[in-house]
This record gives structure tokens, sequence and C-alpha cells, in this order.
């Protein structure tokens, strides 16, 4: 398997990523069942404060033919067909990936805890397969632990549980599971977030309807991110109480809740965003304080093509919300794609020979 050129396209891919919130347009019967299919995919997930939810299948498939060249994109292809044959999983066919981050209230001695994380991904794989391939691998670095009808497979990781020694908040790190939660559906994460990925499988204690329609805002969705961070961090420090104390909840407001995707829509990439501000005129403030910032950020850029791109981001206020929206030609994605995958040539500096000291002449006496 190459494993370079496979690193290559997942790093071409992450700078789509990076230059759209993917959506595509399509005909509105598709449309309507991806809608369908992403809402049933993100029903199945545990409760969460941040998500980001995307598809590999329409970003290789569909996206990367528009902005990647033929050449390149055959030699993309390969490589994933090498992957399959030897690991078992085709990227460009896993449906959805979705990665949840979840806060937790602190503890009983007022310690912070560290937030939950937890990547779920399904497609045209066996999830079950995959894990015997990992634990088959590990051996002896991994066990299994039972919890209701599931098998969890669970790996220490030994750098991060010798520092967790030192420094107990990267203690849920040190052990890692993974759990087949349907045939063609893993989950990994620490433990006790696993453990409610196999609950909202079940029905308990899923994912809000709320973030569930803010991640899904537009139909066309490709990848998209939503969260509360003010919630986030009423948990974490404990304004809404501790484990072991309940408390009255003393922030109810959506001020800070975001959304950010990408569509592509003709021969753009559109990127729109949003974040509450509570209120109109807390809107203008923050407006005016972030494009502020962010045109004196952009300026300090010394890549121009980037700088262009990151020009083309408007920042304005709308009611209740400053929202974040830009227009990528595919050309400049695609020339920036280019660019990121030429290797950086080094110059190489010559080092300047010392002087040469001029030699003496020794006069002789005449005697």
């Amino acid at each position: 398997m190459n494993v370079a050129r496979l690193n290559y396209w997942l790093i071409s891919a992450a700078s789509i990523l990076l230059l759209v919130t993917l959506s595509e347009a399509q005909s509105p019967v598709s449309q309507t069942a991806y809608t369908i299919t992403a809402q049933t995919n993100l029903a199945q997930l545990p409760e969460a404060d941040t998500v980001i939810y995307l598809s590999p299948q329409k970003i290789f498939n569909e996206v990367a033919p528009k902005v990647v060249e033929p050449t390149e994109l055959a030699k993309m292809r390969a490589t994933f067909v090498d992957f399959k044959r030897n690991i078992g999983i085709d990227p460009a066919s896993v449906e959805y990936i979705a990665i949840a981050v979840r806060f937790n209230k602190p503890t009983a001695d007022l310690k912070f805890a560290a937030p939950d994380l937890l990547a779920v991904a399904s497609g045209d794989f066996g999830a079950d397969s995959l894990i015997e391939m990992a634990t088959s691998f590990l051996q002896e670095k991994a066990r299994t632990e039972k919890y209701g009808s599931k098998t969890f497979t669970i790996i220490k990781i030994d750098p991060i549980a010798e520092e967790a020694a030192k420094n107990p908040l990267l203690s849920p790190f040190a052990e890692v599971g993974v759990v087949a939660l349907n045939s063609n559906t893993i989950a990994l994460g620490n433990i006790a977030y696993l453990k409610s990925a196999v609950d909202a499988a079940e029905g308990n204690h899923r994912l809000s309807s709320m973030t569930i329609a803010s991640l899904l805002r537009d139909p066309n969705t490709v990848i998209s991110a939503a969260g509360s961070p003010l919630t986030a961090f009423a948990k974490s420090f404990g304004l809404l109480g501790t484990q072991a104390v309940a408390r009255d909840p003393r922030c109810d407001t959506k001020f800070g809740d975001f959304y950010a995707a990408v569509t592509m829509e003709g021969t753009n990439f559109s990127l729109r965003g949003a974040m509450n501000a509570d209120n109109p005129d807390t809107a203008k403030i923050i407006n005016g304080l972030v494009s502020g910032m962010f045109q004196q950020a952009v300026n300090y850029i010394p890549d121009k093509e980037t700088q262009s791109v990151l020009k083309n981001i408007r920042i304005v206020p709308k009611e209740s919300e400053v929202i974040f929206e830009a227009d990528v030609p595919q050309t400049t994605v695609a020339a920036f794609i280019r660019e990121q995958s030429q290797p950086k040539i080094i110059p190489v500096r010559e080092v300047p020979k010392p002087p040469t000291k001029a030699k003496r002449r020794v006069r002789r006496k005449k005697m």
C-alpha cells in the first residue's frame, strides 16, 4: 500500500475542507434523500456540545473531480483500491464521519474535567472485521470489555498514560476504545463517551434535534459543524452544577451557538456560517469587532494566494446573528491544491569561502 500517496490525498482533502464547508447543488429529489439520510445518521449520535459532520463519498466522488487534475485523480483512486485490498475499506465509500465533543461538569473535588471525544464512521465496510484486524495487529496491547450487548476493544496509549500520571487531566485518554455499533458503523473514543454512543444507538440520550437542525441548516451540506460554546463553558466551570451537586441552570442563552457549512453552487464553492449574538445590537457590536480583527489578521498572512481567498469572506450582522459568507471559484480551489501538493524546493545557500590572506614577502638583508 502506498502510504505516502494516501497521506498526500488526505492532505488534499483537508485543503478542500479548509476552503469549503462543503455542500453540493443537486436535484430536489436527491437533496431530500440526502437530508433524510443525514438526519437519520445524526440522530444515532449521543449528546454533544460540538459536532462536525461530513460525507467522504461526496468529497472524493463529487467535489475532488472538480478541483483535482485527472491524472492525480486517477492516482488517488488507484491508492484507494490498494487501501481497500490491504485494509478492507475504501475511503471514497465511507458514507459519513461524525466527530463529537462533549464537555463535562467538574468532579466532586472541583477539578476541571477533560471533555469527551468520539468519532463515528459508517460505510461500505465490515465493522467487526476491521476491529478483528486491529486487535490481531495490536495483540497484547489490546483487551476486550463487555458493555451491554456490545464488546469494546480497548487500547492503552502508553505515552498518554505516562503523562496522565503527572497530569490527571489526560487520564480519560490514557485508554481509547473501539466498538461496532452495527454491521457497517464503527465508533472510536474515550471509554465514557463510547458507552454513551452505545446507549444512543439503542435510543437513549441522543443528539438534540436542535443541533441536528443546525448541522443541516443547508439541505445540501456535505460537511458542517455546529456547537454551543457557552453551554460547554457553563458545564466545565460549574455554572450548571458539579457531578456531585446539582444547580439550577444559569446559562440559558444561545449566545455563541454557531453553524458553518460549505456548498457548491455552479462554478463556485460557497462558505456560509452564522453565530448567535442574542440580539441585533449585540450582533452589530460583534460584527464591528470581528470584522476589524479579521482584516488585520488577513493582512499579516504572507501567502498571497491564501490572502486573496480569505479576503472574499464577508462578515455582516443580520438580525440577531453575525453571518459569515464567501464565494470561491473552483479554479482558485484547484490552484490552491496544486500549489500545496507541489514539493517545496529549499534553495541551497552557498557558504562563502573565507578570504585568503596575502603572503608576506620576507625581505633579506643585503650583506
